[in-house]
């Protein structure tokens, strides 16, 4: 089975980070109890003081070269991966994508209703390429700008919404899509290092949320049991 993780700046993580990849990458060499690939055609982390993703400094200098596949972004969103995730599927041929996107098309590109659309173009795209693919979707987690800005934590929470309206609509049998939760201990002055970015915990958390819903939906893996 092959995974692809599709996402932002909080997916593709920073130079010195584990990511949220890495730990679902742990939990599935743990559980997943047979042959799995991690897939996509990017591998770096997003340099800061290059401000390009160009750096290959993960935390763990152990993690596998082929297990730090992705198709995420520092600064891009579902407007940036509908037109990618197409090809990247197909060249790929991924079976489940994991998705954490939204915060940065609400921040920076684009309101709810037409980020919605973009979240449906990808799905058709990604349909198009692997009729029978299987996806996990993250809701927006709100971030610290939500605190003090509320037409920004209104617009968060009407793309959840349409979000959930998209997955309940698009679902089939052939190629399900499922809505995963918002991590329920989730607390950005705790779970992130800037308000916005996870730090260990809260990757933790957010891998712990896509195996959730791998586990119970479909059978893959097993509870998520951070390693130490």
């Amino acid at each position: 089975m092959r995974f692809m993780f599709v996402g932002d700046s909080m997916t593709i993580g920073r130079a010195g980070d584990y990511t949220w990849r890495y730990r679902m990458w742990q939990h599935l060499d743990a559980a997943f109890g047979g042959p799995f690939q991690i897939v996509g055609p990017r591998c770096e982390l997003y340099d800061t003081a290059a401000d390009a993703p160009s750096s290959h400094e993960y935390a763990d200098p152990a993690f596998p070269e082929q297990a730090r596949r992705h198709l995420a972004g520092w600064g891009e969103g579902w407007q940036h991966m509908a037109p990618l995730i197409g090809p990247a599927v197909a060249a790929a041929e991924a079976d489940v994508l994991l998705v954490s996107l939204g915060l940065i098309d609400l921040g920076f590109y684009t309101a709810a209703d037409e980020t919605a659309a973009n979240a449906r173009r990808f799905i058709a795209a990604a349909r198009r390429a692997r009729p029978g693919i299987r996806m996990v979707l993250l809701p927006v987690i709100p971030n610290v700008r939500a605190e003090s800005d509320a037409p920004f934590a209104a617009q968060v929470a009407l793309f959840n919404e349409l979000l959930a309206k998209a997955v309940a609509d698009l679902s089939t049998p052939a190629s399900p899509v499922l809505l995963a939760a918002r991590p329920a201990s989730y607390e950005i002055h705790h779970d992130t290092y800037d308000g916005t970015h996870p730090n260990a915990s809260g990757e933790h958390r957010l891998a712990g949320e896509f195996a959730a819903v791998l586990h119970q939906a479909w059978g893959i893996g097993g509870p998520y049991r951070p390693a130490l």
